[in-house]
């Protein structure tokens, strides 16, 4: 009998509307979170006895309805297997998007039987969690403006990252040729001044080479180095005939 009057005092101290406890300023239930979000609460209003409820209530509510992905992350006791994929697959798109193939790949690792690893990414699919396709094309965008990389460079990291073929040539597709070497010419111009006082050779080697990198086709590396020499006076009919 006791322990039903305390239930309307623990009530009314976070309000109607928030069974949860947050209107209080202390996590929820099962959250896990601080005693000290308890305690201000207590300060602030003199109740320090119902204080002590709240802290007493709240540690009950955890042992009953902590949450599954509490579980997964803090290596509690194993749930049920969706429930874990669920939480583990939630957890890394939290920040970041990520490829179903990276998921899975995820899921594998965490000892997921593979049928449940199917049916929740599918799941995750169906809802808009993962999309291969919007991946890509935030892929490509991404890593072209930001690190000047060429589409060859671009669809092989997107393998890597086990999106489908057919939505990587649809993603590159996003370049054209003239785009594409715009932002070598780009790269080159920023690149040329740290190669001054090196010799011909040099500055075509590592200028040529920086282009190969990032994926730009070697003809229109040498033609867009060649062009950026030119411009400085260099003599480069050595570039006619010369690969790198």
């Amino acid at each position: 009998m006791t322990r039903r009057t305390d239930w309307p005092e623990h009530a009314d101290s976070t309000g109607p509307d928030d069974p949860a406890g947050r209107g209080g300023g202390g996590a929820g239930p099962g959250g896990g979170g601080p005693s000290g979000g308890f305690g201000e609460g207590s300060r602030r209003d003199g109740r320090s006895v119902g204080g002590g409820r709240r802290r007493r209530g709240g540690s009950g509510h955890q042992d009953s309805g902590s949450p599954a992905s509490s579980r997964a992350e803090n290596g509690g006791p194993p749930g049920d297997p969706a429930e874990q994929a669920r939480a583990i697959c939630l957890r890394l798109l939290t920040g970041t998007p990520r490829t179903r193939k990276q998921l899975a790949d995820a899921l594998r690792k965490r000892e997921i039987p593979d049928d449940v690893a199917e049916e929740v990414l599918s799941r995750f699919e169906e809802v808009g969690l993962i999309n291969d396709s919007a991946f890509a094309d935030a892929w490509v965008e991404s890593r072209h403006h930001g690190r000047g990389l060429a589409r060859r460079a671009l669809a092989q990291e997107l393998r890597t990252k086990g999106v489908d073929s057919t939505l990587i040539e649809e993603a590159v597709a996003q370049l054209d040729s003239e785009q594409e070497e715009a932002t070598a010419r780009e790269l080159v111009a920023r690149k040329l001044r740290t190669t001054r006082g090196l010799d011909r050779d040099k500055r075509l080697r590592r200028l040529a080479g920086m282009l190969a990198r990032k994926g730009y086709p070697e003809g229109m590396a040498l033609r867009v180095v060649r062009q950026a020499l030119e411009e400085e006076g260099d003599d480069t009919e050595f570039l006619e005939d010369e690969g790198f």
